[in-house]
């Protein structure tokens, strides 16, 4: 059959259902894939090779004695280091927790491991997801598998790079300011940040615990899908959990590529594009545009005014919660301990916060403590959460006119890896288009629109609907994903670039070693 690490995930589900493959071939062919182009992506910390296999093994033996499994029993997963995993070394992508491997599992890895997915390792990932290149990593940069000089988007770029370069076909990622979308806009893939609580956020290694959600990555819309289906529902273990039923996301994502879009408005959010947007990024999204037209949508224009605040306000919350979240790496508990002699628990403190942390994780914890500090609070974190209350209202506003919001995942294509590392400014202004949804605890999706002119590189299309209303995002994106595949004669990773199979570029300081 064809080359199982281009199967979607859908595809691999069927044909180990009918008895055409098995899971242990499946996880094999992945495991290879890893070994032939991780020097050069690096996309993982961590690779599980045995464990997946055992997995991948016990799977196939309860298929051949006619046992009923999970519709994703024995398709690989590849999983961002951020969600704790037992048994396997999870360092958030983080010197100060290096050599950490926990003692449980994380609500959503035991789902994973419950529907017996194997896990291939875990991604790379900017520093406690501080970052939109993972260009952060205390273990190194990942590489866009489209152009290896070129940035993955971040946080999750290690998630996104894995599907980009087949050595996954479905990863976990988790989205605080769009740690998700973008990645999968700059890397030709498909990320989805469910409603807030729409997915356990027990056992996530915190950043900004009012923002941060984990959710699903794939190549495909329905492969996404099929992921979020089993990450989400209620789970008591998490306090900020919704306990309602999960939306259709499945059956939207099928109706939508089989029956259009009829009677459905879609909103173009008129702040997020224009000046400051790439013209190839403006071009695609406008062709989008049109094949959602032809679909049956009716495009109308929405007006967010507060938006314009959103990306100020954001770094003053996210900070203060980081800074708060951060305080337990404290030398004491658990992760790194530096101690040169010092006489007293706050020097140990310190060095171990000096030599643990990343630039950027420090950079923001400094910002959070000022923000959070006696005297400013009103006037910072206090003011910050005043503009998300108003972007909340734009967003609540705007959908009373539209089943959906639209706009560019990013402004620009992929930039080239070191060119925007010493300019924080410039780096936060990558997520101006995916912070909105955070603030206002909305679900967001982002699919691949086509390829902008001017380099070639992948454009992302975001797709953004109310608070539980997830199954909107799957029924438009499968649709527009129809309609592209249709327009250019296949998938858009049909068309990426051949990694060479051997390691063009060598990451420095790799993560642990693997098994």
């Amino acid at each position: 059959m064809a080359d199982l690490t281009r199967l979607s995930a859908r595809a691999l589900a069927d044909a180990l259902a009918s008895g055409e493959t098995t899971s242990v071939a499946v996880t094999q062919a992945a495991l290879d894939r890893i070994a032939a182009v991780d020097g050069a992506v690096h996309a993982f910390l961590y690779v599980n090779g045995v464990d997946a296999l055992e997995a991948a093994a016990s799977v196939d033996k309860d298929r051949a004695a006619g046992k009923n499994l999970p519709a994703l029993a024995g398709v690989p997963i590849a999983v961002k280091d951020v969600l704790v995993t037992k048994g396997l070394p999870t360092t958030a992508g983080s010197r100060i927790l290096e050599g950490w491997v926990p003692p449980y599992d994380a609500t959503v890895t035991r789902r994973i491991r419950d529907v017996r997915m194997p896990i291939l390792g875990k991604t790379n990932m900017d520093e406690f997801a501080m970052g939109s290149s993972t260009e952060h990593s205390g273990y190194g940069p990942t590489h866009n598998p489209w152009d290896l000089d070129r940035i993955p988007g971040g946080s999750g770029g290690g998630s996104a790079a894995s599907l980009a370069s087949w050595e996954a076909p479905l990863a976990i990622g988790s989205d605080t300011g769009g740690s998700i979308r973008q990645p999968a806009a700059v890397t030709g893939t498909v990320g989805v940040k469910p409603t807030y609580g729409g997915v356990s956020r027990y056992g996530v290694i915190a950043l900004a615990s009012s923002l941060d959600q984990l959710g699903p990555c794939a190549r495909t819309v329905e492969d996404t899908a099929l992921l979020h289906a089993v990450m989400a529902g209620h789970d008591p273990m998490d306090a900020t959990s919704l306990d309602e039923p999960v939306p259709p996301v499945v059956e939207a994502a099928r109706r939508g590529r089989e029956d259009g879009l009829a009677g459905v408005k879609v909103g173009v959010i008129t702040e997020l594009g224009g000046e400051g947007f790439q013209a190839g990024v403006s071009q695609r999204f406008a062709e989008a545009l049109d094949h959602l037209r032809s679909a049956g949508a009716e495009i109308v224009e929405v007006s967010c005014p507060s938006f314009a605040y959103a990306l100020a306000a954001y770094y003053v919350i996210l900070p203060s919660e980081a800074s708060s979240n951060l305080a337990k790496y404290d030398a004491v508990r658990f992760g790194l301990r530096v101690d040169d002699g010092d006489t007293t628990i706050e020097r140990v403190m310190a060095a171990t916060r000096a030599r643990g942390f990343g630039d950027e994780v420090k950079r923001r914890i400094i910002l959070g403590t000022y923000a959070l500090s006696a005297g400013y609070y009103d006037a910072y974190y206090g003011s910050a959460q005043k503009v998300r209350t108003l972007v909340q209202r734009d967003f609540a506003a705007a959908f009373a006119g539209a089943d959906v919001l639209v706009s560019p995942t990013c402004p620009t294509t992929a930039f080239k890896l070191g060119e925007q590392v010493d300019d924080p400014l410039t780096m936060y202004l990558n997520d101006v288009a995916t912070i909105p949804a955070n603030l206002a605890g909305i679900p967001g999706m982002s699919l691949p629109a086509g390829l902008a002119p001017e380099d070639g590189l992948p454009v992302g299309f975001q797709i953004l609907a109310p608070a539980r209303g997830d199954d909107r995002l799957y029924r438009v994106g499968a649709a527009l994903e129809a309609a592209l595949d249709a327009a250019r004669g296949g998938t858009l990773l049909a068309s990426a670039p051949e990694l060479a199979t051997s390691s063009k570029v060598t990451a420095p300081s790799r993560g642990p070693v693997s098994k």
